[in-house]
């Protein structure tokens, strides 16, 4: 037994298994393999929104780098002034510069000029803006308080396939590992199936129709901090 790991596979102590599989099990649902609640969750959340694709992944914020991505990025893209900083910070971690634009918004925003939406303080029913990569959030001040993780809003068949695999570290969930030829170089981004089923939970206690969660008005100006004080911010090229 390695001395960095005290619990051989499979025999974690009942008191630190995380218990919401089991949870959703006892609500009614068939889950047969913990993967089955992440696709129950994101069909449930793509009905719900108006979306015919709901990818989930572990953060709004790689929601919109994944999404940018997608995207093959590369013009400049502005964002408010007002608004969480991880979001202009992902858009830069994917290669593009930014700019900041004070304006008002409630709910969501676009990153102009690609169709990729910051939607983490809006959840209510039909929701999707069509045409777009509509990133949400579920982290814990959200209306849907998972912890942490977000999903992608599409309704593009090959964004949502590409997506799937990007998140997953290039790997084909139906395929077994050993037998995966991995398409692409990806990122450790997906949703853990505790953490979906944990979305389902709450999910179904949610009423249909909730306000914003925020406005430009509950955010800071960002050009007021030190590292965006010009208004803009230029990604590092290699």
């Amino acid at each position: 037994m390695s001395k960095y790991n005290p619990w051989p596979l499979g025999s974690l102590p009942e008191n630190f298994r995380r218990p919401e599989i089991d949870l959703l099990k006892e609500a009614g649902y068939e889950i047969n393999d913990p993967r089955d609640a992440v696709t129950l969750f994101e069909n449930k959340i793509a009905a719900y929104a108006g979306s015919n694709f709901a990818v989930a992944v572990s953060s709004c914020t790689e929601a919109i780098f994944l999404s940018l991505k997608y995207l093959k990025a590369t013009e400049q893209i502005t964002f408010p002034s007002r608004t969480y900083v991880s979001a202009p910070m992902s858009a830069v971690n994917a290669g593009c510069d930014i700019k900041f634009k004070d304006y008002e918004w409630s709910g969501l925003y676009y990153l102009e000029p690609y169709p990729v939406i910051d939607s983490a303080v809006r959840f209510t029913k039909d929701m999707y803006e069509k045409g777009s990569l509509q990133c949400l959030s579920f982290q814990i001040k959200k209306r849907l308080p998972i912890g942490k993780g977000g999903m992608i809003l599409t309704d593009d068949p090959e964004a949502n396939r590409w997506l799937r695999v990007a998140s997953f570290e290039g790997r084909h969930l139906e395929d077994p590992y050993d037998k995966d030829e991995f398409e692409l170089i990806g990122w450790n981004m997906y949703m853990t199936p505790e953490d979906a089923a944990r979305g389902i939970l709450l999910f179904d206690q949610l009423p249909d129709v909730n306000p914003d969660v925020c406005t430009h008005l509950d955010y800071h100006d960002l050009t007021t901090k030190k590292l965006f004080k010009s208004g803009e911010y230029k990604a590092e090229r290699s």
